[in-house]
């Protein structure tokens, strides 16, 4: 599985926004200045976190972006999942229905499903918030 920018640079936007928490409404050019990326390409980003309720946004003079749980509430699987979609390491698990023809008798399918748990759950066990102080255990 290989996480895209989009993913790494929504994550970078997450933990940007939880540093600067305190100041409110966050100006996404500020963001971008910060995390060196495109402006532009935040914005599709940012769209997005915000579409599946992970931002709050005002437009205007003094508007921008601001988390609106706390950091410790978000897990690193929830972001991905926004801006990824799923996180199956094979199609056939794409979704909750399993339609491949072959899944009865696919002898790698066991060691799929296992990765998916493995992945899903590590990236389930990480905050938002964790990532901020620099806390991950591995």
């Amino acid at each position: 599985m290989m996480i895209s920018t989009r993913g790494r640079y929504a994550l970078r936007v997450m933990v940007d926004l939880t540093l600067q928490n305190a100041a409110g409404y966050i100006p996404l050019a500020d963001v971008a200045e910060r995390q060196e990326i495109s402006e532009k390409y935040l914005e599709s980003i940012v769209s997005s976190l915000s579409k599946k309720g992970l931002l709050d946004s005002i437009r205007g003079k003094s508007g921008g972006y601001k988390l609106n749980r706390h950091p410790s509430e978000y897990t690193v699987a929830e972001v991905l999942r926004a801006t990824e979609g799923s996180l199956a390491p094979v199609a056939c698990l794409n979704n909750s229905e399993n339609n491949c023809p072959r899944k009865d008798n696919c002898p790698t399918l066991p060691m799929w499903k296992q990765l998916y748990r493995m992945t899903d759950s590590f990236f389930e066990s990480v905050t938002i918030q964790q990532l901020a102080d620099g806390t991950v255990q591995i």
